[in-house]
């Protein structure tokens, strides 16, 4: 045999380039040939269950970065949990009800729809969302998602349906759906109400109006003095459409208020806010003419400024002086501190504004104007009347609607509310906000904020398509008709036909048998038309999924979402479950931010920053985006642009060569037959595996903990420090070089052996296509995919603390080293590192340390000779190792031809005059 032949040259069918985007597919398929999914849920069973529950994204166009995000956090969670033992599957599910899939649908239809029944336009909607269900399915699936595809759970599917009426019966057993009318947000363009978390604010330019209402009774005793002059009360207001409505002036009882003196008349300010009054009305020559208590004005009247009613003065503790005048204008029917108020003073809650945003044809003044653009008509009615003291342009926050994008109103119109204080919903909330572990820790603050302060859930929508609120109305008396076993009767008729049937059939068919109105008596009802809030239906998926699929376990482990579902499924799914199961539906929320561009930016069209998902696959493979995900803090904005994924692009090549590098010396061994006791291991593969232990360790921390990012430097510090910048690089020449079965090679191979197969199963749950690309390459029988193995188990008796830290002390002069050959291949001195014979004079410290491993440090520096020295005169000093001293000069003998290693002892073996004593005993 020639000696080179005799070289032990890696070997391997592991690619060497990715080649992600082509790749992925292939493997997908073979997932998909060997039924993955269905083999992980069958070694599941018995062990202990892991219930992660996915939150519905909506099922509306194709998936944006945002949801490759969420998606592959949940797939890493739902894996990792796996590998540790759990039985956890994964149910995806869809939000397939609501307005934006119903306005797409209008504008599909065109002139159409009015040709079309209730019933026709929900099988539109239907068929439209179960397209999109298809498509986003496989977008998600193609990031290497692995789940229940086969078996989603959707909002639309009758069984939810019915589960979703059947909460809502659950709600009115307990008394706490009732119908109202208050103020609720209101979107004139969608014409519909919306929910808190429906509502976004966004910077708006408003009118800014000072008014007077002038007041029109005796004056109280205390004040006779002030009857010389007109008085007024001065409101302040960025909403002068609402002064039609307007029935009161409301004060705080606790603040001292002012009559001022400006020339012919009074006005009436708080005295906190008095300086900034007249600021912004030009107003410097004034005076005060007495100090008022509030109180000697409650129950009296001002004159509407040009309607022919009162406008009561009453007293209210929302009143404060962060702005205005300390006179607030209340208008019951158009906001909820006045809708409060007028409660209790007896005001009528009187709303002038049809569905649409006009005023009613019978409004004077005003009649079939939209609103608020008749701002301007009514601040010109105010100036006609002398009522407009000032009027300017203030930009500030407004709510505006989550789909359309246009302002909103606040309006008050009959709806359907659940009672946040009925059952003590509010109080209960707040209290199992308490036994949940929120990630991180600053969610529960976030969400407790919102639920201490929200009015009652307005769960009703006049739109089309959704869940029918299922009351019946007395034809006779008008009463309503929502007890619990007559909407649990409808429910059940959902389960066997679907919602439709609410819109197909009359409400005779839909009663139980015997119906009759409580009030009257009478048998003839109507049915309320009204569908449930998108968020009711995907917050009672607690119920409708998690407690209706046995192999899931309520409550659910997590529910991991982005920040904004504080206001969003987080807070409906607590309600949901607390006010019919009187404890929360989850025992932990993670929650994880935005995702922004490169500088920081939110992602816009306009902006041209998007990156989407299908883009990023196209170029790097879904395993970037996998990377990219684990490699940031999702508990902050996580940024995307081509630099960051070109930089973990280079990351996961590393970690890519590190596993084709260890398999490409794997090619004949045999971990059963092969593999060396660790007793008669040598020093430097105990050392790796120590650090692997440590590796190990630290990973399953990060799980345990979902500290991906964490996860990601231990792995990739290991893989390309560790391993590839010392331990692989140091092992070639004995690799290569040595006989093939001895123990030097076979010691090497099976801690090789060991580091990778623990390494592709704790990177698994990340990088999941290359994992099981990995797997079905080592050598030596195992389970059919990495995704049906467990994680290594971290073994203590493994860590070799005391090797380890030698280790690290040779590798301080390993580097000072490292920079000396540097130096000399720039002075051309030397060539390669093996070209080089290292001497070295160490501190007193490191002298023994070095004597000792005095044979292995030519392989450690990966030169042909090191000499330790007493002094050295022409030599560099060591930057890592103060007092260490470091030379180079070229290597004595010459090339060895097989182990390209210098030595005196080439030339010296007739049959093979080229090669060096170690490699002649290698080759007899």
């Amino acid at each position: 045999m020639d000696y080179k032949e005799s070289l032990n040259l890696p070997q391997t069918d592991f690619p060497m380039r990715a080649n992600l985007p082509q790749r992925e597919p292939e493997i997908l398929k073979r997932w998909q040939d060997m039924k993955l999914y269905e083999k992980i849920e069958e070694a599941g069973a018995g062990r202990p269950r892991f219930t992660l529950h996915d939150g519905p994204p909506y099922a509306n166009g194709h998936i944006h970065i945002g949801h490759a995000l969420n998606k592959i956090l949940k797939d890493i969670v739902i894996k990792s949990r796996r590998m540790q033992g759990y039985h956890a599957p994964y149910v995806p599910g869809w939000d397939c009800h609501g307005l934006p899939i119903e306005l797409k649908v209008d504008q599909q239809l065109g002139a159409r729809k009015k040709e079309l029944s209730k019933a026709d336009i929900r099988r539109e909607c239907r068929t439209y969302a179960d397209t999109w269900v298809a498509t986003q399915g496989e977008e998600f699936q193609r990031l290497g998602v692995l789940g229940e595809w086969d078996n989603p759970y959707l909002t639309m599917h009758t069984g939810y349906e019915a589960a979703t009426a059947r909460e809502l019966a659950r709600f009115a057993e307990r008394g706490s759906l009732y119908k109202g009318k208050k103020p609720i947000h209101w979107c004139a363009s969608c014409v519909t109400a919306l929910a808190e978390a429906e509502v976004e604010y966004a910077d708006h330019s408003s009118p800014s109006v000072y008014v007077k209402f002038p007041y029109r009774q005796e004056l109280p005793p205390d004040y006779a003095q002030l009857a010389d002059k007109p008085l007024s009360f001065v409101i302040w207001t960025t909403t002068p459409w609402t002064i039609p409505a307007n029935l009161g002036v409301c004060l705080n009882p606790d603040l001292p208020y002012v009559a001022v003196d400006i020339g012919a008349e009074r006005l009436v300010v708080a005295e906190g806010l008095l300086e900034t009054v007249m600021k912004d009305l030009g107003i410097s020559d004034f005076h005060v003419a007495a100090a008022l208590d509030a109180r000697a004005f409650e129950g009296r009247a001002c004159r509407h400024p040009f309607h022919d009613r009162d406008s009561l003065l009453i007293l209210g503790d929302h009143v404060t002086l962060e702005a205005g005048t300390g006179c607030v204008h209340t208008a019951p029917g158009h906001g909820q501190d006045d809708y409060v108020v007028g409660l209790k003073y007896g005001l009528d809650i009187y709303n002038p504004v049809d569905d649409y945003g006009r005023y009613r044809e019978d409004l004077e003044f005003f009649g079939g104007l939209k609103v608020p653009a008749a701002n301007e008509a009514v601040i010109a009615k105010l100036t006609e009347v002398g009522a407009l003291l000032h009027a300017a342009k203030l930009s500030h926050s407004y709510p505006h609607c989550w789909r359309c994008k246009k302002p909103i109103l606040f309006r008050a119109t009959e709806q359907w509310f659940i009672s946040m204080e009925k059952n003590e919903l509010r109080a209960k909330a707040l209290e199992h906000i308490n036994d949940v572990q929120w990630i991180p820790r600053w969610g529960r603050e976030r969400i407790y904020g919102m639920i201490e302060n929200r009015p009652d859930w307005c769960v009703s929508r006049q739109r089309s398509w959704g869940v029918p609120i299922t009351v019946f109305y007395c034809e006779k008396c008008g009463e309503a008709l929502a007890d619990g076993p007559t909407m649990h009767h409808v429910a059940d008729l959902f389960e066997q036909h679907g919602s439709d049937i609410w819109f197909e059939r009359d409400a005779a068919q839909l009663l139980p048998p015997g119906s009759r109105c409580g009030a009257c008596g009478n048998e003839s009802f109507t049915k309320e038309m009204d569908i449930l809030d998108v968020w009711f239906d995907s917050g009672v998926s607690f119920a409708a999924v998690v407690e209706a699929r046995d192999y899931l376990s309520a409550p659910a482990d997590l529910y991991l979402e982005g920040s904004d579902q504080h206001r969003g499924w987080f807070h409906s799914s607590l309600l949901c479950a607390v006010g019919t199961r009187d404890q929360a539906p989850y025992k932990a929320v993670l929650t994880h931010g935005f995702v922004v561009d490169g500088a920081g930016k939110k992602m816009s069209k306009s902006m041209g920053n998007v990156i989407a998902p299908d883009e990023v696959i196209k170029k790097f493979g879904a395993e970037i985006l996998r990377l990219w995900v684990a490699a940031q803090d999702y508990r902050d904005d996580i940024r995307i642009s081509q630099e960051i994924l070109q930089r973990l692009s280079d990351a996961y090549r590393r970690i890519r060569n590190t596993a084709r590098y260890i398999l490409g010396n794997l090619h004949d061994f045999d971990p059963v037959a092969d593999s060396v006791p660790d007793g008669d291991l040598l020093e430097i593969d105990r050392w790796a595996l120590s650090r692997l232990e440590g590796l190990v360790k630290r990973v399953e921390r990060s799980y345990e903990e979902y500290e991906f990012h964490v996860l990601y430097h231990a792995v990739h510090n290991f893989c390309s420090v560790d391993m590839s910048a010392f331990y692989l690089d140091v092992l070639k020449d004995r690799l290569y070089i040595t006989p093939p079965k001895g123990l030097a090679r076979r010691s090497a191979q099976t801690a090789m052996y060991r580091i990778l197969d623990a390494l592709t199963r704790l990177i698994a749950p990340v990088l999941s296509f290359t994992a099981d690309e990995i797997w079905t390459q080592l050598p030596g029988e195992r389970a059919a995919s990495v995704h049906l193995a467990d994680f290594p188990r971290f073994e203590q008796s493994l860590v070799d603390a005391q090797l380890e830290a030698r280790y690290e002390r040779l590798l301080k002069v390993r580097a000072d080293v490292a920079k000396a050959l540097e130096l000399a291949r720039n002075e051309k001195r030397i060539g390669g590192s093996l070209e080089a014979r290292v001497q070295l004079t160490a501190p007193a410290d490191f002298q023994d340390l070095l004597q000792e491993y005095a044979a292995e440090l030519p392989a450690l520096f990966i030169v042909s000779q090191v000499e330790l020295c007493a002094a050295l005169d022409d030599a560099i000093s060591g930057e890592n190792v103060p007092g260490l001293r470091v030379a180079v000069t070229a290597a004595a003998g010459e090339k060895c031809e097989r182990c390209w290693n210098y030595a005196t002892s080439v030339g010296q073996w007739d049959a093979h005059p080229g090669v060096c004593h170690r490699c002649r005993e290698a080759l007899a």
